[in-house]
């Protein structure tokens, strides 16, 4: 992306729609109730008017680093090249934990380096990594995402070059999510997300599942509750009914249809669930 600048003196016709193509996202712990919001939002649009901001998700539980990984994982791919994301969780820096910028998939992510871009990456190698070396906007150091994070989204945003903003880094801080357990005749994963529906969004994957299934009937087991089939879809059982799927995430999902299922079947995060498999 050409600096914005250099288009407004260049090209003054294609500069309002080179900002209006340029995207920002945020995702925070924050919630809405407090101002932390409306003050980072305020702060980019006073320099960068046209952009577009996109809420990912503000909802995301206290600190919950694996949560807001995964948040992100599952949405980052439908963004256009180009797009920065703003990670507003466990921001504050130290020495263990820098500000970094990770590029991947020709998008920027910008937050702390605690792990959660390695999450949000799992195997993939990032095109580049560079810790920031942007002066604060302010005397304190609690709001990183409104007194640096944006600072260096906007620089991004006009095209200024990835290794003006910091240093380079070799690697990124690992904290891979947890995977499950095999054997020739079981899975033993866990729920590691509770969607806003209350579905049950488990590690077991639909290729783990198949490699070992190899056409075996097969038991899920979860907190004293049982299913020996996969569906396709919440509404092939009853309503109310217990059902369990692989979702757009590729992952195993287990529901009630137009059901809570975490709260009526009383199943949390890091819940275990079994499936076993039999020999006919």
């Amino acid at each position: 992306m050409r600096q914005l600048d250099t288009y407004q003196a260049e090209c003054p016709d294609k500069y309002d729609e080179i900002k209006s193509m340029a995207i920002i996202t945020l995702t925070s712990d924050w919630g809405t109730s407090d101002y932390y919001l409306a003050a980072v939002k305020g702060t980019i649009l006073a320099q960068l008017p046209e952009v577009n901001i996109v809420d990912i998700s503000h909802h995301i539980a206290a600190f919950d680093v694996e949560s807001a990984a995964f948040t992100i994982q599952q949405c980052f791919r439908n963004f256009p090249q180009g797009t920065v994301h703003l990670i507003g969780i466990n921001s504050e820096e130290s020495k263990e934990t820098p500000h970094t910028i990770v590029k991947a998939h020709g998008q920027y992510f910008v937050g702390a380096d605690t792990g959660i871009f390695s999450m949000i990456l799992e195997d993939e190698e990032a095109e580049a990594i560079i810790e920031i070396d942007i002066p604060l906007d302010s005397d304190f150091y609690t709001f990183s995402t409104r007194d640096r994070f944006v600072k260096a989204a906007v620089q991004l945003i006009k095209g200024t070059p990835l290794h003006d903003l910091g240093f380079q880094r070799e690697e990124l801080n690992k904290r891979l999510p947890f995977q499950p357990a095999t054997t020739a005749d079981s899975i033993k994963g866990m729920v590691i997300h509770v969607d806003a529906y209350e579905n049950l969004i488990t590690n077991i994957s639909a290729k783990t599942f198949k490699v070992i299934k190899q056409n075996r009937p097969f038991e899920i087991y979860c907190s004293g509750y049982r299913i020996r089939k996969i569906s396709e879809g919440y509404q092939d059982v009853e309503v109310a009914d217990l059902v369990a799927l692989f979702g757009s995430h590729g992952m195993l999902e287990i529901a009630i249809n137009q059901g809570k299922a975490s709260s009526l079947l009383g199943i949390k995060r890091n819940t275990s669930v079994f499936i076993s498999f039999f020999d006919r």
